[in-house]
């Protein structure tokens, strides 16, 4: 098929934020650009779309490329198309979300990338285009549509204690949880079982593993 315009049109990119739950804090994947525009600054894994793949194949690739990792799950989250946004062209990026445990996430950096390393939300560094912008939006949208089940769905291990559970809402909520009130909603919610095993930790009294009853 021969692909003919006689008009200026812009290119499409994809970009992925992946995010994950790191020492009870929000964190998400960050690469380092190896080359111009922005060489050396850190941004949101992602580049353009071939001229044969759809827009989630072309995120899967991108992602795989530059940093290891092979995505389970996306979810869009929009497009951003400022026409300052990219000094090379006219370009259009459309956004995807991805959710993984910590234990996961082996980052090996390739292609254009030189790094690929995991960052707190609440401690960036300065990103290339309008990668902050785009964070922003995904980090509000997490908080707005994660629940306590999709927390125990995406971002738990296999086994974990129940203080790691809350740990991990409030670092995707952004806000403290009272125990007691978390303890009665995981009741009624049915998403966890224990299983039979304990972690210990130090001195302290062990603390009872649980596993997710929710499958993707």
């Amino acid at each position: 098929m021969a692909y003919t315009y006689e008009y200026p049109h812009p290119a499409v990119t994809v970009d992925v934020t992946v995010f994950t739950v790191a020492g009870g804090r929000l964190a998400v994947v960050l690469v380092r650009r190896a080359e111009w525009p922005h060489a050396g600054k850190w941004a949101i894994p992602g580049g353009f779309v071939e001229i044969d793949e759809s827009l989630e194949r072309a995120a899967l690739r991108e992602l795989r490329e530059e940093t290891g990792l092979k995505a389970g799950f996306l979810e869009q989250l929009g497009a951003f198309g400022r026409p300052d946004r990219d000094p090379r062209e006219r370009v259009i990026t459309v956004v995807y979300i991805s959710l993984a445990p910590f234990e996961q996430l082996q980052l090996e950096a390739g292609s254009d990338a030189a790094d690929a390393r995991l960052f707190f939300v609440d401690d960036l560094p300065e990103l290339a285009f309008d990668h902050a912008r785009i964070l922003g939006h995904a980090v509000e949208r997490l908080r707005d549509r994660l629940d306590t089940e999709g927390v125990v769905q995406r971002l738990m291990p296999e086994s974990f204690t129940l203080t790691e559970l809350q740990q991990a809402c409030e670092a995707v909520s952004g806000e403290p949880i009272d125990k007691r009130n978390f303890r009665k909603k995981l009741k009624a919610l049915d998403v966890v079982a224990p299983t039979g095993e304990v972690r210990r930790d130090g001195p302290s009294r062990p603390a009872r593993l649980y596993l997710s009853l929710i499958h993707i």
